[in-house]
């Protein structure tokens, strides 16, 4: 089955194609045909097997271009639905389709300015949802399609009500899909009550088996990719590397600077010309190249022995490519290493592939190694901050320096112009203190405060490590 036999819109092809999806997953290729027929659904699909494709390429191909709210999207975190406007966004490219994530955590005003605006699709929390609805800001008197994304989850999280609240003040007149990890009972009441006689859609979960590989992730920033990957290169040494890249754009990207900082190293994707793809193979398999940077779809169906390291560059939404990626390293009996660079606002994918492989990924860090950085390490406030962009920090100041947490905030406002809107919490003990202080403002915490004295004592301020999980 190819997207063409299932999507009749040439512009959401296009899309498609530069998302570079060569060929539909189960869920979407049985989901696809009833959903653009109006049909509700409730599917049974994990995480990763490509469900939100499976319900915004039909959505999306109904749309009128309007400005009106016809689409809401429901979800349970704020990761999810980030990812999910986001993939929104990608498949109508070309159609010019507007959508907007909401939750909380996310100042409220900058939500309702992008509403006022005009947008087609919601994708949002149940609480943030609620409260833009009560506020008058969020109406849905247009919607004509729902979506319960990952609708378990959101019942062990006790949403139910809330959705059930929602689902109450939205036109009966609708089209309703829900999407689900597990049916229990709940959820199958929810879906008689709310749902036009759905057809039910069961995708298969076989267990597939994770090489015997080293698994490991490291949690790095975007700024530090490019650090962390020369460290393991230089540290580790791997006398064959596979690099995944999440698109064609970042291989070339990738492969130049590593050309430029004087590693073997060659790249291939799909815009190479065959002859161009048999000699950086050629070059690879022979050893002249020891490093590989690739897309998923480049490296489909290369089988190469001797490879040590795969190492995710960028790591893959969908865990089945995370399983084929690692399944390149460690054959033949042979041991293999396979690292994952993971973002701040890619932890969720990490227990999606767990889940998915069946396995377990342990945390790691970048390694340490001897003498000179090939590439300096950059202060990237990303990598310490939470959902909420809030980095947290040490003073070495307390209670016995006659601090408190009005003083406190007057010398945040005058000595780094810090307003206390910027400022989380604050915990003031006798000898330090720590607080939280807004990633869009603390590079002004780090360059302003050891300036200063406060209480006759030099301010020194740093970031509080990240905890594993």
């Amino acid at each position: 089955m190819q997207f063409i036999n299932l999507v009749k819109n040439p512009q959401i092809l296009k899309a498609i194609s530069e998302l570079e999806w060569e060929e539909p997953t189960p869920v979407q290729e049985r989901s696809i045909p009833m959903a653009s027929e109006g049909t509700d659904l409730m599917a049974q699909a994990q995480t990763g097997t490509g469900k939100t494709g499976a319900f915004a390429i039909p959505i999306i191909g109904n749309l009128d271009r309007n400005g009106k709210i016809q689409c809401l999207v429901v979800v349970p975190t704020r990761e999810l639905a980030v990812q999910v406007t986001e993939d929104f966004a990608d498949l109508a490219k070309y159609t010019e389709h507007r959508s907007v994530a909401i939750y909380g955590g996310q100042s409220i005003n900058v939500q309702i300015s992008r509403l006022r605006k005009g947008v087609e699709c919601v994708v949002g929390t149940p609480g943030r949802i609620m409260d833009l609805m009560r506020r008058g800001e969020l109406r849905f008197n247009s919607v004509r399609f729902v979506v319960l994304d990952e609708a378990d989850r959101m019942l062990d999280m006790g949403f139910i009500d809330d959705i059930e609240w929602i689902l109450g003040r939205v036109p009966k007149e609708r089209q309703t899909m829900l999407f689900s990890a597990t049916l229990p009972e709940q959820i199958r009441d929810l879906a008689r009550r709310y749902m036009r006689n759905p057809r039910e859609i069961i995708v298969s979960q076989d267990t597939l088996t994770v090489p015997k590989t080293d698994q490991v992730y490291i949690n790095v920033g975007r700024r530090n990719k490019i650090w962390a990957l020369c460290r393991i290169l230089d540290g580790e040494r791997p006398h064959r590397a596979m690099i995944f890249c999440s698109t064609k754009r970042m291989v070339d990207i990738l492969s130049g600077k590593l050309k430029g900082y004087g590693y073997p190293v060659e790249g291939i994707h799909g815009d190479l010309t065959q002859a161009a793809r048999d000699r950086v193979m050629s070059k690879f398999r022979s050893g002249k190249t020891r490093i590989l940077i690739a897309t998923d779809v480049a490296a489909r169906g290369l089988d190469i022995e001797d490879v040590t390291h795969v190492i995710n560059y960028d790591i893959p939404e969908n865990p089945e490519d995370y399983v084929h990626r690692i399944g390149r390293t460690a054959r033949a009996g042979k041991e293999g290493r396979a690292i994952t660079f993971v973002t701040k606002e890619e932890q969720h994918l990490v227990k999606a592939i767990e889940d998915f492989g069946r396995t377990r990924i342990q945390e790691d860090d970048v390694p340490e190694t001897r003498g000179r950085d090939t590439v300096r390490k950059r202060l990237d406030l990303d990598e310490y901050a939470d959902h909420f962009g809030m980095v947290p920090f040490e003073l070495n100041l307390g209670r016995n320096d006659g601090i408190d947490m009005p003083s406190l905030l007057r010398f945040l406002e005058r000595k780094s112009g810090i307003g206390e809107n910027l400022v989380g919490t604050i915990e003031i003990s006798d000898d330090s203190t720590t607080l939280e202080i807004h990633k869009s403002v603390a590079f002004r915490a780090i360059k302003d405060l050891p300036r200063y004295r406060l209480s006759n004592k030099k301010v020194d301020v740093s970031i509080k490590e990240k905890l594993r999980r």
